[in-house]
């Protein structure tokens, strides 16, 4: 028999259910805060995520790429590896008029994994919010996330904060090379003491600050002020980025939304530059996002500043209040027939069509009928006869509508 590909999975009606129930139920809350659906392709080029180093060599690795032949040459191409990266392309590429605007999406992303515990295809429900640097718009796109678990009754829901900018600005008054700062920058973040060891040669007052501020959490915008007076006047650029932590942090406060900080949880993020935030639902990661400035002008576009997030969707459905049931035929009504009133079973499918009810027919010598509402078409009756397999119960009805307004109430037919 052969079985699908390792990594990949095939999603069965009530896996679909649920991912149509969850992606209904995005679309809705980014509709109700003014964001426009968009859909990029599925391949892109293979220097759109190398020409401007927006992904680390590692994820490049890791990703789907193949000859998009043409004759005797052709272009490197790539399964998505990332859903923002296509969207800021296509914003510099077709949008670059509208100084702001707000775009969503749902979207698969393709990432080789050998470990086989992984999924290689990934959906993700995405908000990008392009044309403001302001803090209210990153606390904009935190409380879109929120807004969306809520309505999927995600439990136990959290906020974690970071900020890219704040460790970056530190790193470059170590006098650290440019490309040295991504690999340095995670190393730390996962607790690798030799790159501490990198950073206090290089400078021992700030191995003192990074070993303090990754150690601390908090969860106002006070600590981030307790940690701005720890630093030396010479940090110019760390303060500014901790100005504008506490700048975001306050609009997301001012939103009623809660959260902790915690600086260590910004690894990951090579395109980010200033606010990055995860939530969570328990210790579980379901979605990030963050602000990255530069991005657009990276891939050949305006200097225009934005910021987005992705909920993950495998992570929703898993969570969400969706319960993947086996798939039911309750909802359904079957239409059988007697002698040939084939006619009359195609029309009376229409018509309960047309008035909103999903109808099947039923097959020829087809034996276990699961729908608890079917209907007998005769060629004998005029009447139909409308069957309740839940009680057990018939009666026959004249004429459709009457069909319509007996089903519209759903109760006994007794």
């Amino acid at each position: 028999m052969i079985q699908h590909c390792k990594g990949f999975k095939d999603m069965l009606p009530q896996e679909m259910a649920a991912f149509r129930k969850v992606e209904s139920a995005f679309l809705q809350a980014a509709s109700g805060w003014g964001y426009q659906e968009v859909r990029t392709p599925t391949i892109e080029y293979l220097y759109l995520f190398t020409s401007a180093g927006t992904l680390t060599p590692g994820k490049l690795r890791r990703t789907y790429s193949f000859l998009d032949w043409d004759g005797w040459s052709g272009e490197r191409v790539v399964l998505r590896p990332d859903a923002t990266i296509p969207v800021a392309r296509m914003y510099a590429e077709c949008l670059a008029d509208k100084p702001q605007t707000r775009l969503s999406y749902i979207a698969n992303t393709f990432m080789f994994d050998d470990t086989g515990k992984k999924n290689r295809e990934r959906w993700q429900l995405g908000a990008e919010y392009i044309g403001s640097s302001s803090a209210l718009a990153d606390a904009e796109l935190v409380a879109l996330a929120l807004e969306v678990t809520e309505q999927l009754a995600v439990p136990k829901v959290r906020i974690r904060l970071s900020h890219s900018g704040l460790i970056a600005a530190l790193l470059e008054q170590s006098g650290f090379k440019a490309e040295e700062y991504n690999s340095i920058f995670d190393e730390l973040l996962d607790g690798n003491e030799g790159a501490m060891e990198r950073v206090k040669e290089a400078s021992p007052q700030l191995a003192r600050l990074f070993s303090l501020m990754l150690t601390m959490k908090g969860k106002s915008a006070g600590y981030l002020k307790n940690l701005k007076a720890l630093l030396d006047e010479t940090l110019t650029g760390a303060k500014c980025a901790i100005d504008d932590f506490v700048a975001t942090t306050e609009a997301i406060q001012a939103l009623g939304v809660e959260y902790e900080i915690n600086l260590a949880a910004a690894k990951g993020y090579e395109y980010y530059t200033g606010i990055i935030f995860h939530v969570l639902s328990g210790d579980e990661i379901i979605g990030g996002g963050g602000r990255y400035d530069n991005l657009i002008s990276l891939l050949g576009g305006k200097d225009v500043p934005a910021a987005g997030f992705g909920l993950y969707m495998d992570k929703l459905i898993g969570l969400s209040g969706f319960r993947l049931e086996e798939s039911k035929q309750a909802d359904s009504i079957m239409i059988t027939n007697t002698g040939h009133a084939i006619n009359r079973k195609i029309e009376l499918a229409r018509k309960l069509r047309q008035a909103g009810y999903s109808v099947t027919l039923a097959s020829e010598n087809q034996e276990k009928i699961c729908n608890r509402f079917c209907i007998t078409v005769s060629d004998n009756l005029l009447d139909y006869v409308l069957h309740d397999n839940s009680t057990g119960s018939r009666i026959n009805v004249p004429a459709v509508e009457d069909l319509c307004d007996i089903l519209a109430k759903g109760d006994n037919l007794d």
